[in-house]
């Protein structure tokens, strides 16, 4: 029990987990916004294929 007590008040670790919780955070809104992104850049480049295919067809 004593042991328990000790991990308990312990803060020698805290600051590492709470950095490492905080890149995590921020790993994962990358990694959301990434995606978003890649989505909105393939359908730019889809649109813009078929606009020079229409062009090209109607000269």
């Amino acid at each position: 029990m004593r042991i328990l007590r000790r991990l308990w008040r312990a803060e020698k670790g805290q600051d590492l987990v709470e950095y490492a919780l905080l890149v995590v955070l921020v790993a994962l809104g990358a990694i959301v916004s990434m995606h978003s992104l890649a989505s909105v850049i393939s359908d730019s480049f889809a649109n813009t294929a078929t606009n020079f295919q229409a062009a090209s067809s109607v000269g």
